[in-house]
């Protein structure tokens, strides 16, 4: 049965050894483990399939193994590695938050926690995609996690969590936690590992081929053995499957092809750039992956004189590398950038188009005709913007920069010389210099100022959710609720470095601060309604209507 797994589960890492691109946070975690300096909880964050469960389990095993972390078991299992690997150890819990994500299965969690493990030494629980907990489930871990419980065999609690959406857990839970971030797998590490997989799977793989399952994947283990489980089915025997056999197998295409299809977009030459694009969207290649391909080529393009081949992450052969350094040597970056704005833009469009290919299609013809302005000799337009006049070899595409005039709203915008772009820079700062400076003196009249700029929601945060220590000029020190608006501190920061132009220091303070605005209202409206029930007057219209009820007191100025 070991042998039907797919290659991802069948190989799995046993031991830490095992695992590859991640041996920095391999040393550190094996050698708290020897020390026993052991956190209460781990947390573990990084993209898919780059080991945050199998970090884990491991741990796991490291913890509650017979033989110790030094003897850690590999071939012959003892029986609490055994258990752990096969998921079904008594003592070691795995969760997936997200289909238990409420308060209350966490309390279960906690309740369960009071008691000791049965056979193992360290009771473990495993939370994976933890950032899918509610809030309220978060808040009640926090005690536990804090000070998990201890045991008589000597033992204790531990909290491991995976997610790969670390911004969606509250900083209390993670304060709690020793955070590990995983990293990609670097490609020629990972490529190392699946031609050693493939070896002892018989794979008939080039190494071409594998290259392309190790850029297809971008750092992710289990999505590379994935696509080598796929290769290998789908090679025929006494058959070698190649580059062309993979592209077609996962949906990519020749990057020569791609190379080719700019080589005649900056000669002008429509006829042959179209030909090349359909023939690439005849081979089933989606218009977005053309795109993002294009845009990866872009990329390339510009930056090749920085590069190694090796910094490519195997999307470019030393061909293809040394025919971009060449081609590009009679391309001016300015182009290359306005390519970059319009591919951009482009991708945007393909959610509104109902005909992607035409969509690309047109898109290649526009930034032919944008080569063709961007090359020219100074023409000046209505919007006074340089324009040069075209090469000869781009005649038929330039007949006159006028016919062009479309582009003069959007495109000309993204050409600007860079005396332009200078004198729109200077004249901001003259404006900005203009603006209205204010000077706050308090926090009732920060709120005043909120409410005449119209910035209601940070008037309803300071007058509902902060509670004021100090304040001074240029400094706010405050404490607060748990309903103030994670975005509070960034935004209040923001207006009043516009409305001062200078900095302000918020900081959070642990001492109580005065209460809030909102509830000094209440707290005086509850006084004046008390004060008024005492008054003789009050106390007269009760005598003659015994159902009266004074509801608002009101103060004349």
């Amino acid at each position: 049965m070991k042998n039907s797994k797919v290659l991802a589960l069948k190989y799995r890492p046993v031991v830490f050894e095992d695992l590859i691109g991640q041996k920095i946070i391999t040393d550190t975690i094996v050698n708290s483990i020897k020390e026993k300096k052991i956190p209460n909880a781990y947390l573990f964050t990084g993209i898919r399939g780059v080991g945050k469960t199998t970090f884990a389990r491991l741990i796991a095993k490291g913890l509650n193994c017979l033989n110790g972390i030094e003897n850690l078991c590999n071939e012959s299992l003892c029986e609490n590695c055994k258990s752990i690997s096969n998921s079904n150890h008594i003592d070691i819990l795995e969760m997936d938050a997200a289909s238990k994500t409420g308060v209350e299965d966490v309390r279960e969690l906690i309740e369960f926690s009071r008691y000791g493990p049965s056979i193992a030494k360290y009771k473990i629980y495993i939370i994976d995609e933890v950032h899918m907990l509610s809030k309220q489930a978060f808040n009640a871990l926090l005690k536990t996690l804090e000070e998990p419980p201890q045991y008589e065999n000597g033992g204790g609690l531990k909290f491991i969590f995976a997610t790969t959406e670390i911004k969606k857990i509250p900083i209390t839970v993670v304060s709690r936690c020793q955070r590990f971030d995983l990293p990609r797998v670097k490609s020629d590490e990972l490529f190392s590992y699946i031609k050693e997989i493939k070896d002892k799977e018989n794979g008939n793989i080039s190494d071409d081929a594998l290259k392309l399952i190790v850029k297809i994947s971008e750092g992710s283990v289990r999505d590379a053995l994935s696509l080598l489980d796929r290769a290998i089915l789908s090679t025929e025997k006494n058959k070698e499957m190649d580059l062309k056999g993979a592209q077609k197998i996962f949906g990519y295409f020749d990057k020569s092809q791609l190379i080719d299809l700019f080589s005649f977009l900056f000669e002008g030459d429509e006829e042959k750039v179209l030909d090349i694009y359909r023939n690439i969207y005849y081979q089933g290649i989606e218009p977005k992956i053309f795109l993002n391909d294009f845009l990866e080529i872009l990329y390339y393009f510009k930056n090749i004189d920085f590069l190694k081949i090796e910094s490519t992450n195997f999307s470019l052969n030393d061909e293809q590398f040394n025919k971009i350094k060449n081609l590009v040597k009679n391309v001016d970056n300015q182009t290359l950038i306005l390519f970059w704005q319009f591919t951009i833009n482009t991708l945007d469009e393909m959610n509104i188009v109902t005909n992607q290919s035409l969509s690309i299609e047109m898109f290649l013809v526009r930034i032919m005709h944008l080569k063709s302005i961007s090359n020219s000799s100074k023409i000046k337009n209505d919007n006074n913007v340089n324009i040069s006049k075209t090469n000869p070899s781009d005649e038929k595409l330039n007949k006159n920069a006028s016919n062009y005039s479309y582009l003069n709203n959007k495109t000309i915008d993204q050409i600007k010389n860079i005396v332009q772009e200078k004198n729109i820079k200077q004249n901001i700062e003259i404006e900005d210099s203009k603006k209205e400076q204010f000077s706050i003196k308090s926090l009732d009249e920060l709120i005043e100022l909120c409410n005449t700029k119209k910035e209601i929601h940070l008037k309803y945060e300071l007058e509902r959710n902060v509670n004021l220590v100090s304040f001074e000029n240029g400094r706010i020190e405050i404490s607060f609720n748990e309903d103030l608006d994670k975005e509070f501190i960034k935004n209040l920061s923001n207006r009043l470095f516009e409305w001062t132009n200078k900095r302000w220091i918020i900081t959070l303070s642990k001492k109580t601060g005065n209460i809030s605005k909102k509830d000094f209202i209440k707290k005086n409206k509850k006084q004046d309604l008390e004060d008024a029930k005492n008054t003789n007057v009050y106390k007269k219209i009760v005598e003659v209507f015994s159902d009266a009820e004074l509801i608002n007191v009101e103060k004349e100025e």
